[in-house]
């Protein structure tokens, strides 16, 4: 964690680091793995709000908690941007980080692969190989997500990309 500005690391250690090593495929394993993911997601969305920092709402898309969906946002110029975020969890999971999707902005920065999904391989997936298996989603968020929408979305706003959803010639609805 050297490096990295107080704000963060405090963050950071307040989210619960996770023990259970299973992924998808693991059956009872996973439901371990499962609970502490949604202990860690409370937890750090509890902080958020504490903080006045809330960013984000996620949950589980299916039963076996395999594909999560929901909705970001990031505050630029005092005007609020939402985006639709969506992720599968790999079965190779937790050796592997989710492919974190924000499907409106597909095409729109080069910082994104194909669907939507964020580019996250220089910075964050060293961080999260090193961290296996006690980084979960929420770590993702905050170390992956969270980032990406600090430099990319003030960008894409004053470059004219997206739009704020009340500007009547928009392009996209934020």
């Amino acid at each position: 964690m050297e490096g990295w500005d107080p704000t963060t690391k405090s963050t950071l250690t307040q989210i619960p680091l996770l023990s259970v090593k299973a992924g998808p495929r693991d059956g009872a394993a996973w439901t371990q793995r499962s609970k502490e993911e949604y202990k860690a997601l409370i937890a750090y969305t509890s902080m958020n709000k504490a903080n006045d920092n809330d960013w984000f709402r996620i949950s589980a898309a299916n039963p076996e908690g395999t594909r999560w969906t929901g909705k970001c946002w990031y505050i630029h110029n005092l005007l609020k941007y939402e985006f639709d975020l969506q992720f599968d969890i790999p079965v190779t999971y937790p050796a592997t980080a989710p492919e974190l999707e924000l499907p409106q902005l597909d095409g729109k920065t080069q910082k994104m692969y194909r669907g939507g999904k964020i580019c996250l391989t220089v910075h964050f997936k060293p961080l999260w190989a090193k961290n296996c298996p006690r980084f979960g989603i929420a770590h993702a968020l905050c170390l992956g997500l969270a980032p990406w929408l600090a430099a990319e979305i003030p960008v894409l706003v004053d470059s004219g990309m997206i739009k704020h959803k009340d500007d009547a010639s928009s392009s996209i609805e934020s």
